[in-house]
């Protein structure tokens, strides 16, 4: 097989994939489950729930808030404490229901049994029904994105999809949970992704996996030429070089099918491909085929100073502090939470945060680790250039942002940036270059809204 990788910049930082071989099991129920309405990309989930209320195993507690938005289903039964609000990850306080946890009642739609549904079987599923399905489920992105699913699947008229690709990579350090989920839960991935592939209206799909994880790529490409050998669809399981950012969209279009997307707007399907991680195609086949809203999801909690990292399958709304308590409890040195992986992760002001959709890992840093180094000045020595997967110059990016450049900041596309961490990491200086281009590419963005609004 020919291992393939996108073009421009990358890096390749220390794995320490430490819970590669930990066997997923099941995290206890949360004494309270706390469920910010603001979980995916877009308007935030409007309640359609009050206190007092009691909620069973996928109730609906919140409607979406419009077009691009998702509802949001308990994962617990019990009673509505309140609608209030609680910290997210961002370290601000949000809207969020908080539930009181009683038992663990279902819902009667879900399908718990174990048997696998096929395409074959359900001649119901239309294009149509899929999509609305995985709608109303309230299925998001599961790579950390929590872009609504549905949308990428009803592209723009001027846009038309002639591939799925899989986002199978897992290129940041330490997480393990998608991996984990390919070897346990590989022939729902393979039903969701030929759903997939159905509610696009495309016969041809890829899996994108890298190098470091042989098993899964053995497995699923075994398991791909026995399903869809001789049907009509075309899936290729595509080994990757281990490379960081090869999971970002772009950079996974051009390893997977050699093919650039343009500058925003332009998104993946405006060069022919829907890119969906392979925990939303396993979301996908349990809220299509089971009925199951998206609730719980695959999960790492990891770091060298913990006891037992593992992966965990998770109901959304559990404190994190719960997952850290399995695993032996936080380290005795002082150490950094990170909602996520080291590169794009978010530090956590508090460990009362909990899991929601678009938690694909729980990262301790310990010692060194947590703690960053002084900046020194810039040497221009350009690693930050050669590092950037998106073609642009980092170092001119941050100054344009610290001295409140903003129009020279959009003319040099800083929104192209999609917070990788590439340059910060590789920088010699410590340069907090990826701090200052945050804040210019929100700040730009907003300006641009602003002008569109007033047109």
């Amino acid at each position: 097989m020919k291992i393939r990788t996108f073009s421009i910049g990358g890096i390749h930082p220390e794995e320490n994939k430490l819970s590669n071989d930990a066997t997923t099991q099941v995290a206890a129920l949360p004494v309270q489950a706390i469920f910010p309405l603001s979980q995916h990309i877009g308007a935030p989930a409007k309640p359609v729930v009050a206190k007092g209320d009691k909620v069973k195993v996928g109730t609906m507690i919140a409607e979406a808030g419009g077009f691009v938005s998702a509802p949001i289903y308990s994962s617990v039964s019990g009673t509505v404490l309140k609608i209030d609000t609680a910290v997210d990850a961002t370290g601000y306080r949000k809207p969020a229901i908080i539930i009181n946890v009683d038992g663990d009642e279902w819902e009667e739609s879900i399908d718990r049994s174990n048997k696998l549904e096929t395409v074959e079987e359900h001649p119901e599923l239309t294009p149509e029904e899929i999509v609305n399905r995985i709608k109303v489920a309230g299925v998001t992105g599961m790579g950390g994105a929590g872009f609504p699913t549905f949308i990428k699947l009803c592209p723009p008229p001027t846009a038309k999809a002639e591939c799925v690709i899989i986002n199978a990579v897992e290129c940041e350090p330490y997480i393990t949970a998608d991996y984990r989920l390919m070897l346990e839960k590989s022939d729902e991935i393979l039903v969701g992704l030929e759903l997939l592939m159905k509610a696009a209206k495309v016969t041809r799909g890829y899996i994108g996996i890298e190098t470091n994880k042989p098993q899964a790529i053995e497995l699923l490409a075994d398991k791909c030429a026995k399903k869809f050998g001789g049907s009509a669809y075309e899936v290729e399981v595509v080994p990757l070089k281990q490379r960081y950012p090869q999971g970002g969209e772009k950079q996974l279009v051009d390893a997977v099918i050699n093919r650039q997307v343009p500058a925003p707007p332009a998104i993946p399907v405006n060069v022919g491909a829907i890119v969906q991680n392979v925990g939303t195609a396993f979301a996908v086949y349990e809220a299509v085929m089971k009925h199951k809203p998206l609730f719980e999801r695959y999960t790492t909690v990891t770091g060298k100073k913990l006891r037992q990292p593992g992966n965990y399958l998770v109901r959304m709304g559990t404190p994190m502090k719960d997952l850290i308590a399995v695993c032996g409890g936080m380290p005795e040195e002082d150490s950094k939470v990170l909602a996520g992986g080291p590169m794009m992760g978010k530090a956590l002001t508090s460990t009362d945060v909990p899991v929601c959709k678009g938690t694909n890992s729980v990262t301790i840093l310990s010692g060194e680790d947590a703690v960053r180094k002084e900046p020194q000045p810039c040497i221009r020595c350009a690693k930050c250039v050669s590092a950037c997967p998106m073609g642009l110059e980092p170092y001119l990016l941050a100054k344009l942002s610290a001295v409140s450049n903003w129009e020279r900041c959009e003319s040099e596309v800083i929104v192209s940036c999609i917070e990788c961490g590439s340059c910060q990491f590789t920088c010699p200086a410590h340069r907090p270059l990826l701090d200052n281009i945050r804040l210019g590419k929100q700040t730009v963005m907003g300006i641009i809204r602003s002008r569109q609004a007033k047109k």
